[in-house]
């Protein structure tokens, strides 16, 4: 397939979602990859400097920002450094693409809203933290609603994919080690896979669908437990695991973490319905997708 026209700078390229989004639309743009640590480009969100630097030179029309502190736990130890990273370097970018006319996706988080809703969220429903990393990314959110208009704001959840760390491969270790389960199954939200979501994404770029707000994620919706033990069924049927695995649900009381977490935070895709693009698929068939990958 032919490129299409067009630069697309990816920030935080060697995180598990920025090698999915630079592997699904370096096939279509000309790509340019940015992150602290490796990429065309070396460069951290928080230094304005370097951002303007980066971003002017580059001179990309549609930049990603995948690079974010998204550890939830460390977020609530270091409030300060979550909204360093996750709100003034996202003010950071936005302003500079403003300036430079370039296009920002923004990815943003369930985490934002609290949970009492108990169905669906939509991207009309007013958002309400009840942690640090949720308010951190609201927060970054607000800057770039305010400081550039050519924006997408996509709220995702749950995510997991092959290049990184996450929930599945977790489960997936400790039940190799076999020691037994103990998982949460009173928090409800919408697993999604990093490959579904870039895929997502790039579609909604080159369809140049409207600015704004949008959630984008697997369809479905699931506890932790529940994933897990889809996990592990999966898994022993691709031969990852052999020995039998102890599982056991708990609720969030008995899960010791500094993090108050929404009980319900599935979100609705009203948005990207409306826009015509295609909704990812259910997450158990995303899930599987994943655990072949894993085995191949």
């Amino acid at each position: 397939m032919e490129a299409t026209k067009g630069r697309v700078l990816v920030i935080g390229s060697d995180g598990m979602l920025g090698q999915d989004v630079c592997a699904r639309f370096a096939p279509h743009f000309a790509l340019l990859t940015a992150s602290r640590r490796s990429g065309d480009i070396r460069m951290d969100i928080t230094d304005s400097e370097a951002t303007r630097r980066a971003i002017e030179q580059s001179a990309p029309d549609v930049v990603i920002l995948c690079a974010a502190y998204t550890d939830v736990d460390g977020c609530e130890r270091n409030p300060q450094e979550a909204y360093r990273v996750n709100a003034f370097g996202a003010a950071n970018v936005a302003s500079v693409c403003a300036e430079a006319g370039a296009s920002l996706v923004y990815i943003s988080t369930d985490y934002v809203f609290d949970g009492a809703k108990c169905e669906g969220y939509t991207e009309w429903d007013t958002p309400h933290p009840l942690n640090v990393y949720g308010a951190s990314k609201l927060v970054g959110e607000q800057w770039v609603r305010e400081v550039c208009p050519r924006h997408w704001i996509v709220r995702t959840a749950w995510l997991y994919g092959v290049g990184g760390r996450c929930f599945p491969r977790t489960i997936l270790n400790v039940a190799r080690e076999g020691k037994p389960l103990r998982v949460v199954n009173d928090q409800t939200g919408s697993p999604t896979f990093t490959w579904d979501l870039a895929g997502a994404l790039l579609e909604m770029v080159q369809r140049s669908v409207a600015y704004g707000t949008y959630h984008v994620v697997n369809e479905g919706a699931a506890t932790w437990y529940q994933v897990a033990c889809e996990v592990i069924r999966l898994a022993t049927g691709w031969g990852l695991l052999s020995a039998e695995v102890s599982i056991e649900a708990i609720s969030s009381r008995e899960w010791h973490s500094p993090t108050r977490r929404p009980a319900y935070s599935v979100l609705n895709m009203e948005r990207l319905r409306w826009a015509g693009v295609a909704l990812p698929r259910h997450w158990r068939e995303a899930l599987q997708d994943y655990i072949q990958r894993l085995h191949a």
